[in-house]
């Protein structure tokens, strides 16, 4: 019996350690997984055939892997390896090889195969919505490299567009903001209630509900919806992910000049894209204008500004215009008088013997005037009216700038060149001492205390026309100010805005605003006038202005000029 019990305990003594010691080995082996050494060798997923080489390396449809492609994710692994830390997006899925491998060459026989090494010092930097491309077998990897320089030095992928939204309707209507595509820190451009470049106060707006981005393949700017739970919605087309509840995003679709965007069900977002070529100011130009409220937190007054520029001016190389028309009674006469003016100064510079007069006398005043007289002429506003500003400025053939600016109404311009200060424009309002002194020149002096004109504070103005009827003190005619000489070696900006902006902030301090924010935003490679811009809209909010606002500033310093000249 008690052998029986020794043996018994012997036996188990010897089993427990034979046990453990294969547990161990066993752990060991799925730990380090050998057997993917022989595998890989025999994989058929390593090889490519030579009559499949017409195949694109990576799809452009991801779903097509699944659909008999000999190519496994395993493939992709060096390819993505360098873009693991770019955020999923459409964009991001689009990061594919679009170049085709050649066909079959001499040295290739049918039914051999050719191992593909991914080399990851290939590409030196990814973004999103870049694409990949594949050398070619017989082509040195350093002409593919060189050649990549080449392309992203090119002329071309600078041109872009400029991109400016409104929103039209909604709890943030009269909102504005514009990008432009060469401003690769402001990109992608988000819309929604929170943290978002277009910041919309709408209960039904997602907080990143939607993304717009500039594809530089296409040369087009895309929207995408991010998931949104109420969709996104152009021209009335719905453009989120058919399965709203997923959160997924949708698919990128192109956006063009006069589109309208819905995001939820009351914000209508007003899409304008001007051409490559209307982008390429030759100096850093910004923008910014809000509806601000009458009270903090209160509800947005109606917008009534619009701002605006266009270099070169259409047809007319080395001339752009940059304005703004401030309405009252309505935006009506601002949207008319805002899309005639540069228009009529393009008519009237397209004589090559006005164009030459202008640039010998380094004067535009006839050129000026008669836009403003025209483009009063073929508006037909009776009940609306608006102030508006507009500064011409032109190039000489040794890249030096001049400009000069016509006004009527309240909006104001300031320039500084060198530390000099030149107002450019001259204000209309009926409280002015130089408007009273003209009014009293038409034989019917103001009252003693009276600052206003059949309700209105201003005595010029464009549209108004039942007004002018009524009333021949009411007056089109603008005040031009002297040209301005901008020399190449000169510091200098000039700051255009809206009378809500004058009404909390003075010359002297907007001028010292400017060059303080112009100061701290120089050494980044941000366009600084629209960080300058930004600023100064902010500072006008933050002494709560009671009057929509709407600022461009233009920044004439050497450093951010780029060559004007035109090939003859």
């Amino acid at each position: 019996m008690s052998m029986a019990m020794m043996l018994q305990g012997s036996t188990a003594g010897v089993f427990l350690p034979l046990l453990m010691l294969f547990l161990i080995i066993l752990l060991i082996l799925i730990a380090c997984k050998p057997w993917r050494f022989f595998t890989s060798l025999s994989s058929p997923s390593r090889t490519l055939k030579v009559g499949e080489l017409e195949r694109p390396l990576v799809l452009d449809d991801a779903s097509a892997l699944d659909q008999g492609n000999e190519l496994t994710s395993n493939d992709l692994e060096g390819a993505y390896s360098q873009n693991e830390g770019l955020p999923h997006s459409p964009w991001t899925s689009e990061l594919v090889c679009k170049q085709r491998l050649p066909s079959a060459s001499p040295q290739l026989n049918q039914g051999d195969s050719i191992v593909l090494d991914v080399v990851s010092d290939q590409i030196e930097e990814l973004s999103a919505g870049q694409t990949l491309r594949c050398p070619s077998l017989t082509e040195p990897l350093a002409e593919v490299q060189n050649r990549a320089r080449q392309e992203d030095q090119s002329p071309n992928l600078k041109c872009g567009s400029c991109l400016s939204l409104e929103v039209i309707s909604g709890p943030s209507r009269g909102l504005c903001c514009s990008v432009q595509s060469i401003s690769a820190s402001r990109l992608p451009l988000t819309l929604g209630r929170v943290s978002s470049d277009l910041l919309l106060k709408d209960s039904e707006v997602s907080g990143k509900h939607a993304m717009i981005n500039w594809n530089a393949d296409k040369n087009k700017w895309e929207l995408v919806d991010m998931g949104s739970l109420n969709g996104t919605l152009l021209n009335s087309q719905l453009i989120s992910h058919p399965d709203s509840g997923s959160r997924l995003w949708g698919d990128p679709v192109e956006l063009s000049n006069g589109d309208i965007i819905t995001l939820g069900t009351t914000s209508n977002v007003h899409v304008h894209v001007t051409s490559k070529f209307q982008s390429q100011t030759p100096f850093s130009v910004g923008m910014a204008s809000d509806p601000m409220a009458l009270r903090r937190g209160g509800k947005k007054l109606a917008m009534e500004d619009v701002c605006y520029y266009q270099w070169p001016v259409p047809g007319i190389p080395q001339f752009g215009v940059f304005g703004i028309c401030d309405g009252h009674g309505g935006v009506a006469a601002a949207k008319s008088a805002s899309k005639m003016l540069p228009e009529k100064v393009a008519s009237i510079l397209s004589d090559s013997l006005v164009r030459e007069r202008v640039l010998l006398q380094c004067d535009a005043s006839d050129v000026l005037r008669v836009a403003f007289s025209q483009t009063e002429a073929d508006m037909n506003n009776y009940y609306e009216g608006c102030a508006a500003t507009l500064l011409l400025v032109w190039a000489d053939s040794d890249e030096n700038f001049f400009a000069q600016c016509a006004n009527v109404g309240d909006a104001a311009c300031i320039m500084n060149v060198d530390g000099r200060q030149i107002k450019m424009t001259e204000d209309h309002r009926v409280s002015s001492y130089s408007e009273r002194l003209r009014l009293n020149e038409t034989g019917e002096p103001l009252r003693d205390g009276e600052t206003r004109l059949y309700g209105l504070n201003l005595a010029r103005m464009l549209g108004d026309k039942f007004m002018k009827q009524q009333d021949p003190r009411f007056s089109s005619e603008p005040y031009i100010s002297e040209t301005v000489h901008v020399k190449q070696a000169s510091s200098a900006f000039a700051l255009l805005a809206s009378d809500g902006f004058w009404d909390v902030i003075s010359l002297k301090k907007a001028v010292q605003l400017a060059m303080q924010a112009k100061q701290r935003y120089s050494a980044g490679g941000e366009n600084v006038a629209e960080k300058v811009a930004s600023i100064l809209l902010t500072e006008a909010k933050t002494l709560r202005t009671e009057d929509n606002t709407s600022i461009v500033f233009l920044d004439f310093d050497r450093k951010y000029r780029i060559s004007c000249k035109v090939d003859s």
